[in-house]
């Protein structure tokens, strides 16, 4: 479906709000009037995270106004972590259908072949660019270069100070390696900072062309590591007193506040960099018809001020997936009105950025979620009498494969079902304890209802089922990971990380003494150059595994890289491993560097 997918450009009715001049909403707009997007998400920044959710000491003035200047939504949802989150806002599908179940070790990986909102929006005529987290996959096919972005500048993996740094950028922020459409690029300056100076520069290039832009801007920031943050807003939040922002003041150590305040410092840094954005779309000229929408990928990943809401990062409690979802469109959409009632979530920004620009999605293209554009607006099918109660659904724990009911949410209009259960890998013991909440009465969900309303809970319960079953048959081998392509002209040369590989010994996959492979498929024969970076305290033998043959070359104890040259590559699909050491002290590889010759 992907090669040979078909869009429709059609006509879209626009006019600004407030003007005389402007265009009746029953008259087609011309081509040129199709807005511009920019699409910004921030990583661990919580529901709580902002001046304008009630934050108590945290400063955010620019997305304060921004929210001041945006419809949004009350009860927007997202994952309870990254990649899920990043799968179904590219796609419109829920995260289960796109192999994309989880963080690392292989399971982060997108199947290439579901169609992206930017390899839509590019085909309809939109110059497309990201800057900053991808986090769907480092390799040839997965790239987001390959998957609809004409322009790139991202990190490697699911954040800066991962294994997939490159060497010499080894949990840098400031001055970090990024990747600008696949080659390596020193930058100058903290990264938020350089992501949004690029959008900048795409932005510009873009209008200079007289082409509409989307520009996705995905920090990494208020993500760990917390080494390097913007030291004059570090300063700032060690002069002031952060306990009102602590669940327990009273236990609020010198290290706890020294990482809130280490967090608040990068927000506040996204904060000035919003407001950059702004003043930036009013010097081209492009505000009035720009959609900027705002949101964040999960709860916040330490327990904070988090508006009331139950839960974090990784949790589906409310804290866990609530987000907000802030969208500024002055040529259409009014300010300031009443908050849309109507339950969305990440499953909805594909259709509702479609919808805006104009483009019909490809035919036979299953969409999970809808556009939102007319509640937002408050027109055509935006009244909320007219939408019907839907639930949507969220999950993730840890595994190669997703598990029935094992830490899931089903959330409705009102009612929520909800099993908390431990989201670790071999740490649920099975046993099933379902918790409902009413959310319009209780939205801290501290009274669990399951007991009173059984009726409603068997039938939220078997609702969820049906969905699971579903997404769960989407494709053949539906959670097996997707391969990584080499030898390709796209990518003749592919860096391999532990990041992308599939673990081999039973352990988290990080650790220096874990192992794994690479499944890989080389589309014909071909010979590489292998270069294995080892990780501290490898010792020899090196051993290169490629299918059913090996390779082994004596490693000196100065040592920390060794080169196999002239390899043959049979087409087809294989398994990759590279390890160093005998025994119980063999340790996989660091990266493996694949150069076709």
């Amino acid at each position: 479906m992907k090669r040979s997918a078909q869009l429709v450009v059609v006509p879209l009715a626009v006019w600004t709000l407030g003007c005389d001049g402007g265009r009746p909403a029953d008259e087609p707009a011309e081509e040129a009037e199709r807005p511009n997007i920019v699409l910004v998400m921030t990583d661990d920044q919580g529901y709580g995270d902002f001046g304008f959710t009630g934050n108590p000491v945290l400063q955010t003035p620019h997305l304060d106004a921004l929210a001041a200047q945006s419809a949004h939504v009350e009860r927007f949802y997202v994952s309870p972590v990254c990649t899920p989150t990043r799968a179904s806002l590219m796609t419109g599908r829920y995260n289960y259908r796109t192999r994309a179940i989880d963080t690392y070790i292989g399971r982060a990986m997108m199947e290439p072949e579901e169609v992206t909102i930017a390899e839509m929006l590019r085909d309809a005529g939109y110059a497309t660019g990201i800057f900053g987290k991808w986090h769907l996959g480092d390799a040839h096919p997965m790239r987001a270069m390959d998957q609809g972005f004409e322009e790139s500048l991202v990190h490697r993996g699911g954040g800066i100070g991962q294994p997939s740094d490159p060497p010499g950028g080894e949990g840098k922020y400031t001055d970090a390696v990024l990747f600008r459409n696949g080659r390596r690029e020193e930058t100058t300056g903290y990264c938020t900072d350089v992501y949004f100076d690029a959008a900048f520069d795409f932005m510009e290039r873009a209008a200079g062309e007289g082409r509409p832009f989307f520009a996705y801007v995905p920090t990494n920031a208020p993500h760990g590591p917390f080494h390097d943050v913007p030291e004059g807003w570090l300063e700032h939040y060690r002069q002031v007193d952060l306990s009102a922002a602590l669940p327990d003041p009273a236990r609020a150590g010198e290290q706890v506040l020294d990482r809130l305040a280490r967090s608040y410092a990068m927000i506040s840094n996204i904060d000035d960099n919003v407001g950059r954005l702004m003043a930036r779309l009013d010097e081209l000229g492009l505000a009035e018809n720009t959609l900027v929408v705002f949101l964040v990928d999960n709860g916040p990943d330490r327990d904070r001020y988090n508006a009331g809401l139950r839960g974090r990062k990784g949790t589906v409690f409310e804290g866990g997936i609530r987000s907000p979802l802030l969208a500024r469109w002055p040529a259409r959409l009014s300010a300031g009105g009443d908050a849309v009632d109507r339950i969305a979530a990440h499953i909805d920004i594909a259709p509702t950025l479609l919808e805006a620009a104009g483009v019909e999605p490809p035919a036979g293209l299953h969409l999970d979620g809808r556009s939102l554009l007319g509640l937002l607006a408050g027109e055509g099918d935006g009244d909320p009498a007219a939408w019907p109660d839907r639930t949507l659904y969220f999950q993730f724990h840890r595994g190669d494969e997703p598990t029935a009911f094992r830490s899931f949410a089903a959330v409705g209009q009102r009612y929520k079902l909800v099993h908390p259960s431990p989201r670790g890998e071999g740490d649920w013991d099975g046993e099933l304890k379902l918790e409902l909440y009413d959310l319009e009465a209780d939205p801290g969900e501290s009274r669990n209802l399951i007991d009173e309303l059984p009726e409603i809970a068997a039938g939220m319960s078997d609702d969820y089922l049906t969905w699971f079953d579903d997404v769960s048959s989407t494709r053949p081998d539906n959670y097996a990971p997707p391969r990584i392509v080499v030898g390709t002209d796209q990518e003749p040369v592919t860096v391999l990380t532990r990041q992308d590989w599939r673990r081999i010994t039973d352990d988290q996959g990080w650790r220096p003494t874990s192992r794994g492979q690479w499944l890989l498929n080389a589309p014909a024969d071909a010979t590489f150059d292998i270069e294995v970076r080892l990780v501290s305290g490898s010792t020899g033998p090196v051993l290169l595994d490629i299918g059913d043959r090996s390779h082994s070359q004596a490693l000196t104890p100065e040592q920390t890289t060794a080169v196999f040259e002239g390899v043959a590559f049979p087409a087809g699909d294989f398994a990759l491993a590279a390890s160093a050491g005998e025994g119980v002290d063999r340790r996989g590889a660091h990266q493996v560097v694949l150069a076709r010759r």
